[in-house]
């Protein structure tokens, strides 16, 4: 048999493998659907005016101002965050491969659990990570911190603010790829914790 067939079957039915490389791809489209909701509810949430029974009253300023954009709501997104200035040219980069990361991933899962794929799975993360942050730190700082300056110390380092968005996706990470012991630390937590609230 061939090394190169004989390489990519192991890959393929190694059981710890084949798991991981499932899970991997699994929760790598899980965290770009985050990062999508992260990036369009954030905005939506911005021009909403209020709410009723089936849900939020949108300002027709979020058609006008963001919409308008582009025909898809996540570019358009995408768009008038990078008019405000929360993200530029380069994020716009990571964003596109971040997303065909995950096109590859989520489409071509035989292949990436049989002979891989041609870019680093965990650097992807990173940057998918690293670009959520961003947008995040951006709406503290510009909406929440300018909204209440008072309710945050004057020396707070931003560098320290880790926004709840980035910790699940973090958590996500963590509990689904890490370490076992890294995994265990958030449910013995949880546990530790869950009869004190």
């Amino acid at each position: 048999m061939d090394e190169k067939v004989k390489a990519s079957w192991e890959r393929a039915l190694h059981p710890e493998t084949l798991k991981t490389n499932i899970i991997t791809a699994s929760i790598f489209s899980m965290a770009f659907e985050m990062l999508k909701s992260s990036i369009i509810e954030k905005i939506e949430g911005f021009f909403t005016n209020g709410f009723y029974e089936n849900g939020m009253i949108v300002s027709p300023e979020y058609k006008e101002k963001v919409l308008s954009l582009n025909r898809s709501p996540l570019y358009a997104s995408l768009k008038w965050l990078q008019d405000m200035g929360a993200i530029g040219d380069e994020d716009l980069e990571k964003f596109e491969h971040i997303k065909r990361c995950r096109n590859t991933l989520s489409h071509e899962m035989l292949t990436f659990a049989s002979s891989g794929v041609d870019f680093d799975v965990a650097e992807a993360f990173e940057e998918m990570v690293g670009l959520l942050r961003k947008i995040e730190i951006w709406w503290f700082e510009n909406f929440e911190m300018a909204i209440d300056p008072e309710a945050y110390p004057e020396d707070l380092d931003l560098e320290q603010v880790v926004p709840g968005p980035v910790w699940s996706l973090q958590m996500l990470i963590d509990v689904a790829l890490g370490p076992e012991e890294e995994a265990r630390k958030y449910y013995d937590h949880f546990v530790a914790n869950a009869d004190k609230t």
